[in-house]
């Protein structure tokens, strides 16, 4: 099967944006990721949205542009996962000729906007069960979760802290990021309890932003002369929707399922990964996604990631824009992952922030209380 190519990438402004909504974000990163690619609005036929505060944000960001009736339309809406999701459906759509271009956006004003104190209850009323419990989410749904993995493995607070530390060592690098101070397990562990086992520094940011990627046609990629970072592999699945509860096992995620098969699709094993980037919403989400897509056995992330595994010089250099820690965390992550895998894969970077030869790049979005898994392969082609 034909592969798309990763042609396009750009975030809009992050941090706090008061005079935009999460269509002007959107629509800013579109733009910018086309300029990126080499290409124009009117080269674009494709649309998919995630996210938004509004009905159908697919056709809104597409009347918003004034496209001109694209032919690939997509808004399945699965939470931080949606992104890597719509690459299967692009790969699928282009193999039948139905498009060429397709930008995959998002954009949020999850710290400034209307929406931002909007509770998932109110979302969604069937999760007034969880309401009679107190039950403080998403942290405090997360850290059920977490507290049961340190139950089962012995899984320490300090190793979670591990990932907060390497996490932000590479934000410190990146003058995007919102947070770049460096910071050390000791400072994560005393920064101010939000949901025992986390405390702040365990948990992402609240930002508003928007990111978008292009992807192409292997023809359209030829055309534009565009460095070809093709969607080798793809999966996606789910355990469950919001209730914790109903989560099988909150010490594996779908990501034992999508990791197997993205890998099998792509033709690669974990030696060939030369970057990671994993949703982070909170260290757990890191540290059991890495266990769950294969790097370390079950119950071993904790040992996994000590001493800087993941930091800058790791054995597995990842989220190396700084994550959803410290970099931006504008509700949906899923979408930056992907633009930093790009950029990796690109050799956009100098000094130590660029891992050196990257040819791998595996990123991967969880979306909902670890409730939707979706696994992409990026490979750099010759």
């Amino acid at each position: 099967m034909a592969e798309p190519i990763l042609a396009g990438v750009a975030e809009s402004e992050l941090g706090e944006t008061p005079d935009r909504n999460w269509l002007d974000n959107a629509a800013i990163a579109t733009v910018r990721a086309l300029e990126d690619a080499g290409c124009s609005l009117a080269d674009v036929d494709g649309v998919a949205v995630a996210g938004g505060d509004d009905y159908m944000p697919a056709l809104v960001l597409s009347e918003y542009l004034d496209l001109d009736e694209p032919s690939f339309l997509e808004g399945t809406e699965i939470g931080g996962s949606s992104f890597e999701h719509f690459c299967g459906h692009v790969r699928d759509a282009m193999a039948r000729g139905e498009a060429d271009v397709v930008v995959v956006a998002y954009g949020s004003t999850s710290k400034t906007g209307p929406g931002r104190d909007r509770s998932l209850e109110e979302t969604h009323p069937v999760d007034g069960f969880v309401r009679p419990t107190g039950l403080f989410r998403p942290p405090g749904a997360y850290a059920m979760a977490a507290r049961r993995h340190m139950h089962e493995y012995g899984t320490t607070e300090e190793q979670l802290a591990e990932i907060a530390v390497a996490t932000r060592e590479w934000a410190s690098m990146n003058p995007k990021a919102a947070q770049q101070e460096p910071i050390t397990v000791d400072d994560v562990l005393e920064s101010r309890q939000i949901a025992e086992p986390f405390n702040l520094l365990d948990c992402c940011l609240v930002s508003d932003g928007g990111g978008a990627v292009v992807l192409v046609s292997e023809e359209k990629a030829a055309e534009l002369g565009v460095p070809e970072i093709a969607v080798a592999g793809v999966a996606s699945t789910s355990t469950h929707r919001q209730d914790i509860s109903e989560m099988p096992d909150m010490t594996t995620t779908g990501a034992a399922v999508t990791g197997p098969k993205a890998f099998a699709q792509a033709g690669i094993t974990h030696d060939d990964v030369d970057v990671a980037e994993i949703y982070d919403s909170f260290t757990y989400t890191a540290l059991v996604t890495l266990e769950d897509l294969g790097f370390c056995e079950t119950g071993a992330g904790g040992e996994f990631v000590a001493g800087g595994t993941t930091a800058p010089g790791g054995e597995l250099p990842m989220n190396t824009q700084g994550g959803g820690l410290s970099y931006c965390h504008p509700g949906h992550f899923g979408v930056f992952v992907l633009i930093e895998a790009a950029r990796q894969l690109r050799g956009d970077y100098t000094g130590e922030r660029q891992v050196d030869g990257a040819e791998i790049a595996v990123a991967h979005g969880t979306g909902g209380l670890l409730s939707s898994s979706s696994t992409v392969v990026l490979r750099r082609e010759a």
